[in-house]
């Protein structure tokens, strides 16, 4: 695997890392007792942005083996 494979890999694993913790924090019980709703609405769109990332990640390293043999 080359050097820029790495990166996007480890990048989409700490983005996935931080995705799955900013869905436990919008999941969480007491969250509209601890965050405005206005917050809550901009963490959600942050959320929805930051899979839409992640799934482009994800295409991009299903694509690798390919480009290898270019």
């Amino acid at each position: 695997m080359k050097n820029y494979q790495k990166r996007v890999v480890e990048e989409k694993k700490e983005l996935d890392k931080k995705i799955s913790d900013l869905k436990g924090f919008l999941l969480s019980d007491d969250l509209r007792e601890r965050v405005l709703l206005s917050e809550i609405s901009r963490l959600t769109k942050q959320f929805n942005l930051m899979m839409g990332y992640s799934e482009i990640l994800e295409l991009r390293i299903e694509r690798f083996d390919f480009e290898d043999v270019a």
